[in-house]
C-alpha cells in the first residue's frame, strides 16, 4: 500500500533477515573483528548488535527478494567472542612470561651489581687496611726520624751555645778595649773640636761684623735709590697724570660740542630738566652701548638726549690706549638745556 508503513516485505520474510539488515550486520562483525586486531593487548569488549529494524516505504510494488538462507547470527558473536577471549588468553600469557623473563634478567643484573659492589667493597677495604698499614709504618719512621733529629737538634744547639759563649767573652773583650780607645780618641778630638770652634766662632764673628756693615752700606744705597726711583716715578706720573687730564678735557670738550650740536632738545623743556646718560664706547670712538642712569622726569627730554648720543657714528677719542681706558671707556654726560656736561 503506497504511503504506509509494514512490518513485513511483499515476500514475506522479516525485516531483520532481509538483504539489507544482513548485510549491514556483516559490515559490523568485520569492524569489530578489525578492532580486536587493532587493540590486541588490551580489547575492548563491545556490547553485542541490536537487533536491527527497518521500515520500508516504498510508492511502487517492490520486486520479489531473492531467497537467502538466514544466518545464524548468535552462534557467530558467541563463536567472535570465544576467539576474542583465546586471543586475550594468550596476549596475557605472553605478557605474563615477558614480565617473568625481564624479572629473573633483572634479579641476575642485581646479583651481578651485588656481586661486584661486594667485591669492589672488599678491595676498598683491602686497599684501606693496606693504606693504613702504610701509614702507621710512615709514622713510626717519621717519629725515629724526629727523634734522631731532634737530638742531632740538641747536639747542634748545645755546641753552638758554647761558641756562642765564647765568641760573646771575646766580643765583650774586644768591646772593651774598642771602648777604650774610642773613649782616649773621643777625647782628643772633642778638645781638637773645641779648638776649631773657637776658631771658627772668632772667625764668625768678624765675618758676621763685615757683613752687617756691607747689609748696612747696602740697604743705605738701595734706600737712596728706591728713593730717587719713586720721586722719578711720582714725578713722571704726575707728568703722565696732568698730561691725560689735559688730553682728556681736550676730547671731552669735543665731545661735548659735537652732542651738543647733533642734540635737539623738545618744545616740553625746561631749563631745571637734567637728563644723565652713561656712554661706553670702543677704542675705534664708536658707540658700544649707552644707558639712561638719571631721568629728567620728561620721556620726550630722555630720548632726546638718547638720541643725540646714538646719532654720532664716531666719537672723537684719543689715540693713546691709557688716556682711553681711564676717561673714555665709559663715562657719564648730562644733558641740560643750559649746558652739556
Amino acid at each position: 500500500m503506497t504511503g504506509q508503513e509494514r512490518e513485513y516485505t511483499s515476500t514475506g520474510v522479516p525485516p531483520w533477515k532481509s538483504p539489507f539488515a544482513i548485510s549491514v550486520a556483516l559490515h559490523l562483525l568485520i569492524a569489530g573483528v578489525a578492532l580486536a586486531g587493532w587493540s590486541w593487548s588490551s580489547p575492548v569488549h563491545e556490547p553485542p548488535p541490536s537487533s536491527i529494524s527497518a521500515r520500508l516505504i516504498t510508492q511502487q510494488k517492490p520486486e520479489p527478494s531473492p531467497v537467502v538462507d538466514p544466518v545464524d547470527q548468535p552462534d557467530q558473536e558467541q563463536e567472535r567472542k570465544e576467539l576474542e577471549k583465546q586471543k586475550q588468553a594468550e596476549a596475557q600469557k605472553r605478557q605474563n612470561e615477558e614480565k617473568a623473563r625481564k624479572a629473573e634478567e633483572q634479579k641476575k643484573r642485581e646479583e651481578a651489581k651485588r656481586k661486584a659492589e661486594e667485591q669492589e667493597r672488599k678491595r676498598e677495604q683491602a686497599k684501606a687496611e693496606e693504606l693504613k698499614e702504610k701509614k702507621a709504618r710512615e709514622a713510626e719512621e717519621a717519629a725515629r726520624q724526629k727523634a734522631e733529629a731532634e737530638a742531632r737538634e740538641r747536639e747542634r744547639r748545645k755546641a753552638e751555645a758554647e761558641a756562642e759563649k765564647q765568641r760573646q767573652q771575646e766580643a765583650k773583650r774586644k768591646a772593651e778595649e774598642e771602648k777604650r780607645r774610642q773613649e782616649e780618641q773621643r777625647k782628643r778630638e772633642e778638645t781638637e773640636r773645641k779648638k776649631q770652634e773657637e776658631r771658627a766662632r772668632k772667625e764668625a764673628e768678624r765675618r758676621l761684623q763685615e757683613q752687617q756693615l756691607e747689609a748696612q752700606a747696602e740697604q743705605a744705597r738701595k734706600a737712596r735709590a728706591d728713593e730717587a726711583q719713586r720721586r722719578e716715578r711720582a714725578a713722571a706720573a704726575k707728568a703722565r697724570e696732568s698730561q691725560m687730564l689735559s688730553e682728556s678735557q681736550k676730547y671731552q670738550g669735543l665731545i661735548r660740542e659735537r652732542l651738543s650740536q647733533a642734540w635737539y632738545p623738545p618744545s616740553s623743556a625746561t631749563e631745571d630738566m637734567t637728563a644723565r646718560l652713561q656712554i661706553t664706547l670702543l677704542p675705534t670712538g664708536e658707540l658700544a652701548s649707552v644707558k639712561l642712569v638719571a631721568s629728567s622726569g620728561n620721556t620726550a627730554f630722555d630720548n632726546s638726549a638718547l638720541s643725540a648720543v646714538r646719532s654720532l657714528n664716531r666719537y672723537p677719542v684719543p689715540s693713546e690706549r691709557d688716556t682711553f681706558e681711564t676717561y673714555f671707556r665709559q663715562f657719564t654726560i648730562e644733558f641740560n638745556p643750559r649746558r652739556l656736561r
